[in-house]
Parts: structure tokens; C-alpha cells; sequence
């Protein structure tokens, strides 16, 4: 029963690793995308609004992977905690259970993801729009 314990730990760890590591992702996406956005108002160079596209879409990726991951590792929670303790191997691959969960893509595009990154998305765009009619006025 022990190993079986332990090897639901080990799981469980890299499931805690993976939503600190979606968290930390939303702070510095946040982060850099604003500080591009002051370039752009301080320095009046548009180049800096267009760039931070690329950071969001970097950031809204890797945030998929990392929930997609997560979404693979408790499959193998499940398993584990179905396995008999004489059976347990401590394996940690996942990638038997990649058609068990949404693909990485369909992940990307989850309620939440779009909802958190597609708020930044509107926010880049939005700025160009507002730099583009209030040039042309």
C-alpha cells in the first residue's frame, strides 16, 4: 500500500508543477505584453504593439501544453488509484493516455484558456484600433 501511496505522490506533484507552471505563465504573459504596450504609448512606435502578438501566442501555447499535460497525468492518477499495490511500477509515462484526453489544440481552446488569453488578444487589438482611428481623426 505504501508504494502505491507513494507513487500517487509522485503524480500529484507533477500535477501541482504543471498548474504553478500555467500560473507563472499567466503573470509573465500579463507582464510582458504590458510592459510592450508602455513601449509602444512612451516611445509612440507601433512595432511594440504588434510584437506583443507574438508573446500572447507563445504564452497562450505553452499554457495549453501545460494543462494538457496535466489533463494526461490524471488519467495516470486514475490508473494508479485503480492498480493493485503489487502491480505498481512507478511509471510516469503519459503517453499512452494522449487519446484519452482533448488534443493539445482543442486544450488551447478551452473556456478558460480562451477567456484569459483571448482577454489579452482583445486588449492588443483593441490598442491597435485605438492607434489606428485616433491617427486617421
Amino acid at each position: 500500500m505504501e508504494t502505491k501511496l507513494k507513487h500517487l505522490e509522485l503524480v500529484q506533484g507533477v500535477m501541482n508543477r504543471m498548474a504553478g507552471n500555467s500560473f507563472f505563465l499567466k503573470g509573465w504573459s500579463i507582464t510582458l505584453i504590458l510592459a510592450l504596450l508602455a513601449l509602444a504609448e512612451k516611445d509612440k512606435n507601433q512595432f511594440f504593439i504588434y510584437l506583443a502578438f507574438f508573446p500572447c501566442v507563445v504564452f497562450w501555447s505553452l499554457d495549453g501544453y501545460f494543462l494538457w499535460q496535466e489533463k494526461m497525468y490524471r488519467k495516470l492518477y486514475q490508473k494508479v488509484s485503480e492498480t493493485e499495490p503489487v502491480s505498481i511500477d512507478f511509471n510516469m509515462n503519459t503517453s499512452k493516455y494522449k487519446n484519452e484526453v482533448d488534443s493539445w489544440l482543442t486544450v488551447c481552446f478551452s473556456v478558460t484558456l480562451v477567456i484569459f488569453h483571448g482577454a489579452i488578444l482583445c486588449v492588443i487589438v483593441l490598442t491597435i484600433l485605438i492607434i489606428i482611428f485616433a491617427g486617421s481623426a
